[in-house]
């Protein structure tokens, strides 16, 4: 049994611990923080991506990297309890079988946490905007998604990939903007030569883009990388600008799908898609504005690390609000079975 298992159920309460957990495309990240207040003494980053193989996002592979980062950010604290875990991956809600199937009992036997909270990185990016409040968050980067509550059950839209959905997120951006450029290479209606121009600087000359691209296993990433020259482009080509015009409007449709009705909703705009500014953000704020006129924008608190341990110090202290999803949220509150 590690340091931090062996502390006494009874010990004071304030000196209780939280550990949360962000898993995403670009690596991981976990935070050590107080159980009472949520206030993080400490945070470990890897850029080891969890692996993903038939049996969904692999918990051992998580384990591998968390276990060993919690024991280091435990060690100036040792005999303080860690309470509960929140782990928020990407991908949770439909390659998450195994993350829900083994945590409980490895987070049971490494620490004696009886309290955990696995999630969709759709909800900790919640928790992180917006705490437990009724709104709507959009997390935008390579991919969009949705994702609303009025604290009773959960409203998702989009977030079906870039083949299916992702409507509006940098990847659609950026392959509307490349489709613009070579409909300007071909001479077709609809084209743009500022695209064009754009697109053959950072992929060279334009009849070389399918091959360029779809042999790529990362395609979605490779089109997010073209869509801040689109915003670039879009102060002096209409072309551009429409196309973030267009963008617009589907985030704010998915806003729209998800948000709670009546007065009083929160909405926030969460990732890197909209450090893209004044060229997105411009029309996007029109379009919620038209569509969501009794909800108020709000500015995100945090980000998905910060949902995490929010979440897990909120079921520490008995005060989670958020709605349980078997696929979004799903909650142990003492009852992970001892190993």
């Amino acid at each position: 049994m590690s340091p931090v298992s062996s502390a006494a159920s009874g010990s004071d309460p304030a000196e209780a611990l939280v550990v949360g957990v962000d898993s995403g495309g670009s690596g991981l990240r976990i935070a050590l923080a107080r159980a009472a207040d949520g206030a993080v003494l400490g945070v470990r980053s890897s850029r080891e991506p969890v692996r993903t193989g038939p049996a969904g996002i692999s918990a051992g592979h998580l384990l591998a990297q968390v276990l060993p980062a919690v024991r280091t950010l435990t060690e100036p604290h040792r005999g303080r309890p860690v309470v509960a875990v929140a782990v928020g991956a990407a991908g949770m809600a439909t390659l998450g079988d195994d993350l829900r199937a083994v945590l409980p009992g490895a987070f049971a036997e490494a620490w004696g946490v009886r309290r955990l909270a696995l999630a969709a990185d759709a909800v900790t990016a919640y928790a992180g905007a917006l705490g437990q409040r009724p709104g709507a968050v959009v997390a935008g980067g390579t991919g969009m998604i949705a994702l609303g509550t009025d604290l009773a059950s959960w409203r998702r839209a989009d977030g079906w990939g870039h083949l299916l959905g992702d409507c509006g997120s940098g990847a659609w951006i950026g392959r509307a903007g490349l489709e613009a450029a070579l409909r300007a290479y071909d001479g077709r209606s609809g084209g743009s030569a500022a695209l064009l121009a754009r697109a053959e600087k950072v992929f060279g000359p334009a009849a070389g883009l399918p091959g360029a691209l779809y042999p790529r296993s990362d395609r979605p990433a490779v089109l997010a990388s073209f869509a801040p020259e689109v915003g670039w482009c879009a102060a002096g080509d209409p072309v551009a600008a429409d196309i973030l015009a267009r963008a617009a409007r589907h985030i704010a449709e998915a806003a729209e799908a998800v948000c709670p009705a009546g007065p009083g909703a929160l909405v926030a705009l969460t990732g890197g898609l909209f450090k893209m500014g004044d060229p997105l953000l411009v029309p996007l704020r029109a379009e919620l504005a038209r569509r969501l006129p009794e909800a108020r924008t709000a500015v995100p608190a945090g980000d998905p690390l910060a949902g995490a341990v929010g979440l897990a110090a909120a079921l520490a202290t008995g005060t989670l609000r958020l709605p349980e999803d078997p696929a979004m949220l799903r909650l142990w509150r003492g009852d992970v079975p001892a190993l």
